[in-house]
């Protein structure tokens, strides 16, 4: 992240997630539970994958409870099956409850992330091409999910608008053509201080020989090419830019595409379309 630590933007998370939840005060558990009363909890995987979010659920218990005692049996990027046993926290149990759902609802969706990255680092593990996540995240949670996608065994790209220049059709068709927003992206970089690095997009060989032509780039993105297209493009390219592939990739696909000699390979699915990883936390009665 540009402007905060991970620590803080951590504490900010649990913070305001708690705050989401809790509000004036968890009621029930205000009216049933002795304000002394402590338990123990297990997390129980209910689903084979990867599991992710660990370090975050301590920091959430820890929150909650300073005196709390978490005992980690696994790491995060770990793969799991069913019924295995994440942690073990012993909690003041007003506070354990307090917290509960965040634990999950951080865990489940981290650990689904990790899990569907994890599938498409496999299938091409023995090509050599980067898989990258997007900006295609939920909102305030950016790092979390971006988190998991390392976890998962894939890569990130940029993290905003603020570390990467990507000119897209957008800024293409509204700066009057390739040579035009390249220019502007040099002039503009020139005028602010910045060495930031730039990708074009392309959406045809026509648009791909003018960029190789202009040049002032670091990476051509083939959006939504054809797979023969695709292998044109590579091989047109040679290794004079970084090429990157997207639009439409899938776990059915992604080897496809690999095959065609890209280097990267940027997939929103990652993180829009991940499903929750199953997960259950149980109280131990007994301490």
């Amino acid at each position: 992240m540009e402007f905060q630590s991970k620590a803080q933007y951590l504490d900010s998370f649990v913070e305001l997630g708690l705050k989401e939840d809790i509000g004036e005060g968890d009621h029930t558990s205000l009216a049933c539970i002795p304000p002394s009363d402590r338990c123990r909890a297990k997390l129980f995987v209910k689903d084979a994958g990867v599991i992710a979010g660990i370090e975050v659920a301590e920091l959430i218990f820890k929150k909650v409870d300073p005196s709390s005692t978490f005992q980690a049996h696994l790491k995060d990027g770990e793969d799991v099956t069913y019924g295995q046993v994440a942690f073990e926290v012993e909690c003041n149990t007003q506070a354990l409850l307090k917290s509960e759902r965040l634990v999950l609802n951080t865990m489940q969706r981290m650990s689904g992330i990790a899990t569907l990255s994890n599938r498409f680092a496999f299938e091409v593990e023995d090509l050599g091409v980067r898989i990258l996540d997007t900006r295609k995240t939920t909102p305030l949670i950016r790092y979390l999910e971006k988190w998991a996608v390392r976890l998962g065994g894939c890569q990130n790209y940029r993290e905003g608008l603020y570390d990467w220049i990507m000119i897209k059709d957008n800024h293409i068709d509204e700066s009057g053509g390739i040579r035009q927003a390249i220019g502007k992206v040099e002039a503009y970089q020139k005028e602010k201080g910045l060495n930031l690095k730039v990708t074009v997009e392309v959406r045809n060989l026509v648009e791909l020989y003018e960029v190789l032509e202009v040049g002032g780039i670091n990476r051509i993105l083939l959006d939504n090419f054809e797979m023969l297209l695709l292998e044109e493009a590579v091989a047109i390219v040679g290794k004079r830019y970084e090429t990157e592939a997207s639009g439409g990739i899938t776990i059915h696909n992604v080897r496809r595409v690999a095959q065609t000699g890209v280097d990267f390979i940027s997939v929103g699915a990652l993180t829009h379309s991940a499903v929750s990883l199953d997960l259950s936390l149980k109280v131990i009665k007994g301490l």
